[in-house]
């Protein structure tokens, strides 16, 4: 946090509710005064919004990396350079993702976070890791590693849960067996359990709901849709996602994951308040196309990035998004036609709920952290702020 005084002037400030003509006030670290008209609030530094919009900083729920960087590369300068890309482009809040792989390699990695948390000075902030795998059906594996493809064994991950308190949220397949006593051990360290790669019909969806799987990793992407067993038509994980009320999902709104039509299609059957928008990047995101890896550089998987989009090397499948959050928006608002202040939510203060973390973060709000981005008409990020403190800065 920072002590210092900030005050925002000549912002079309995105509230909760609507969108003002107005100033923000930053004190401490937090937001002190917001409100359309001028705020008296001497001795504090100006940054004049010159009319662009301020916005509550974007929160990403699911990133593997960006800036030629991967989280599963297990060092320090991974980590930083990655929360530095994406704060570039105005993800102020944001989960390390992992990837399959072995118990050992995620005892590092959380190991690694823990010690990159402390040198974070200049990225995005880490809330906690989210652990994708290796927990899946092999069936939806999509670019994960088949070699680390499992069932949830207590014996791998009640150790894991006991030697760290990092953890945020886990992803798995819940129909394989043991996914019930794996969600209940997560709810017990407070660890969403959402669900992913899964094969799942809705009957067992709707079961795993009722354990505490309340969350759809990138929902499209490597989940079962209506599928049929013994001549029997079956609704499968999507439109379980869709049945059921209180579940939550996230999409990647890359323009190329998902086409404008199936963005619209959730918006209007799970609206603006259950959908959190995610890049689920990988190292390639904000960098230039060719050969990447996904995964570590130690032995992940050779890819190809191309059309704004990794790809495995025989094209059969996508491998990962490229996408950072300001590219989430831009596809909402102008290929999707979704309204900004709606468009803004599943930037932010949706993610925020769904991770409960929504009493400090997510919004524009007197009491809440200072996270607050600028940017122009065309999603071009001008400012971004974290906790008070300004990271980036390109306002003319």
């Amino acid at each position: 946090m920072d002590g210092k005084r900030t005050k925002i002037i000549n912002g079309a400030v995105i509230t909760p509710a609507r969108i003002v003509q107005g100033q923000v006030c930053v004190e401490n670290g937090k937001i002190c005064e917001i409100g359309s008209g001028d705020i008296r609030f001497p001795d504090a530094e100006v940054i004049d919004a010159k009319g662009n919009y301020v916005s509550p900083g974007f929160i990403d729920l699911h990133t593997h990396g960006a800036g030629g960087a991967d989280f599963m590369d297990s060092t320090v300068e991974a980590y930083l350079t990655a929360v530095e890309m994406h704060a570039a482009h105005g993800t102020t809040s944001l989960y390390p993702t992992t990837l399959a792989s072995t118990g050992e390699e995620l005892l590092h990695t959380i190991s690694v976070y823990r010690e990159a948390l402390s040198k974070n000075k200049k990225g995005a902030q880490m809330l906690g890791l989210h652990l994708e795998g290796p927990y899946f059906s092999m069936n939806q594996r999509g670019a994960q590693d088949p070699k680390y493809i499992r069932n949830p064994q207590p014996a791998e991950y009640l150790p894991i849960l006991k030697a760290t308190n990092d953890i945020a949220r886990w992803s798995a397949a819940p129909e394989l067996q043991g996914s019930r006593e794996f969600a209940a051990a997560l709810l017990a360290c407070n660890i969403l359990p959402a669900i992913a790669h899964t094969d799942a019909i809705y009957e067992e969806a709707l079961e795993a709901f009722e354990w505490g799987f309340t969350h759809v990793t990138h929902l499209y992407s490597a989940m079962s849709g209506v599928t049929r067993r013994n001549a029997y038509r079956y609704a499968g994980m999507v439109e379980a996602a869709f049945l059921i009320p209180g579940m939550t999902v996230e999409l990647i709104a890359d323009g190329i994951h998902l086409p404008a039509s199936l963005l619209q299609l959730t918006y209007q059957i799970k609206g603006a308040a259950n959908i959190a928008l995610v890049t689920d990047s990988m190292r390639a995101a904000g960098m230039p196309e060719g050969a990447s890896i996904i995964g570590s550089l130690r032995n992940g998987q050779p890819v190809i990035v191309e059309d704004g989009v990794a790809k495995l090397p025989d094209r059969s499948a996508f491998a990962g998004s490229t996408a950072t959050a300001d590219r989430l928006v831009r596809t909402c608002l102008y290929s999707a036609k979704f309204p900004l202040l709606q468009t803004i939510q599943m930037a932010a203060s949706t993610p925020a709920r769904i991770m409960g973390i929504d009493k400090t973060k997510g919004s524009l709000m007197k009491g809440k952290d200072a996270d607050i981005v600028i940017f122009d008409k065309d999603i071009n990020i001008l400012l971004t702020m974290v906790g008070g403190r300004i990271l980036f800065h390109h306002l003319q």
